[in-house]
């Protein structure tokens, strides 16, 4: 059952992206929103977490939340993929199961 993973917590003051990478299973994908989207920064604390996720599953980042948050979408990490409001509501329909991590 293939499951789309939504974290919408900074990586730096939650462990909900790691638990969902810890749990996520290979036909999942990973989809960041919110405060979340501070994981896909190059060079940042989480970049080698993400390069090892993006190995194993589709990464998404909602790319209005990059931009209310002043993140540079040229800094982000190679491979993940940006996704605006109409490709956010498609992810929701291509995987069987929505699982929100807060």
């Amino acid at each position: 059952m293939s499951v789309l993973h939504i974290v919408n917590k900074s990586p730096y003051e939650r462990h909900s992206l790691d638990t969902c990478l810890r749990l996520a299973k290979p036909d999942s994908a990973i989809l960041l929103i919110e405060d979340g989207i501070y994981a896909v920064q190059q060079n940042s604390a989480t970049s080698s977490k993400m390069q090892q996720a993006l190995s194993n599953h589709p990464v998404y980042a909602l790319q209005p939340d990059l931009e209310a948050r002043g993140v540079n979408p040229d800094n982000m990490i190679d491979g993940i993929s940006l996704v605006d409001y109409d490709g956010f509501v498609k992810l929701t329909t291509e995987y069987d199961r929505l699982q929100s991590w807060l």
